[in-house]
């Protein structure tokens, strides 16, 4: 039996599915679009097309982008996308990498210093990810979209650590590591959002109906650390868990330890 791709178990995208050299065609196009052939001219564009697609897939998931929905969106016929986006593959790239560009307005480097610099980043790409959830399907970290916003927002990002004191590696190090972070929390935070919407049950709802059931098993003198603590954040958060919460102060412990690392350095300098 033929083994199914990951896209088609868990529709994650990874970058260079497609035709490598028409990607970083469209990912770095000079404003040119293609030839018209003959028939009716539905003034389509690459941007267009890929603003449909991102609005399709905010709205629904990328689960649910094609081309034959961005068609539809579009009001034109499935075949007219591919003079322009050979595949969805392709087409995922393409919007990965305009999301990048919208996120570099957000990026402002500001008057502070390296560690205000990086609580900049990881803020801006949290927010991303909120507007666009699906860029958590993209599996962008080892084989990112090559195009000219993802480089940009790289080259920016390592500016906010470049000339404190850390090697080239470490700099490249420290920003994947808030990058990869920002993802993880923006994950659990989003699929918290989705569960409640999911079942028409909000976090405080659904402890409200096992809670009492939990006291009626729970043992506060076998597991004493656990009573004590889950009280206090219990009634804290209202849930078992705050997103939001666990993001700030995630992301402050993150700083706390690259500033270790910077400190090191300039200590360890004659």
């Amino acid at each position: 039996m033929a083994k199914k791709s990951d896209d088609a178990q868990t529709d994650r995208h990874y970058g260079g599915r497609g035709d490598p050299v028409r990607s970083m065609a469209l990912l770095w196009r000079d404003g040119t679009e293609p030839a018209k052939g003959r028939g009716p001219k539905p003034g389509l564009t690459v941007d267009r097309i890929v603003a449909a697609a991102i609005e399709l897939a905010d709205a629904e998931g990328l689960a649910a982008l094609s081309m034959r929905r961005v068609a539809e969106r579009l009001g034109v016929g499935t075949m007219s996308l591919y003079t322009y986006v050979p595949s969805k593959a392709e087409l995922i790239d393409v919007m990965f990498d305009t999301t990048c560009g919208e996120v570099l307005e957000d990026k402002a480097a500001g008057d502070g210093g390296w560690r205000d610099r990086l609580a900049g980043i990881a803020r801006a790409n949290w927010d991303l990810y909120h507007r666009h959830p699906w860029l958590l399907q993209v599996m962008a970290m080892s084989r990112p979209p090559l195009g000219p916003n993802a480089i940009a927002g790289y080259d920016h990002d390592l500016r906010a650590v470049d000339g404190i004191g850390l090697t080239e590696l470490e700099m490249d190090s420290v920003v994947s590591l808030v990058s990869v972070f920002v993802q993880g929390a923006a994950r659990v935070a989003i699929e918290a959002a989705s569960s409640a919407h999911d079942t028409g049950v909000t976090d405080a709802e659904w402890w409200e109906t096992y809670g009492p059931l939990l006291e009626k098993v729970f043992d506060p003198e076998k597991y004493p650390v656990a009573a004590r603590v889950g009280a206090v954040a219990g009634e804290t958060y209202q849930s078992a868990y705050d997103p939001d919460h666990g993001f700030q102060f995630g992301l402050a412990r993150l700083l706390d330890g690259i500033e270790a690392l910077v400190e090191s350095r300039r200590t360890s300098q004659p």
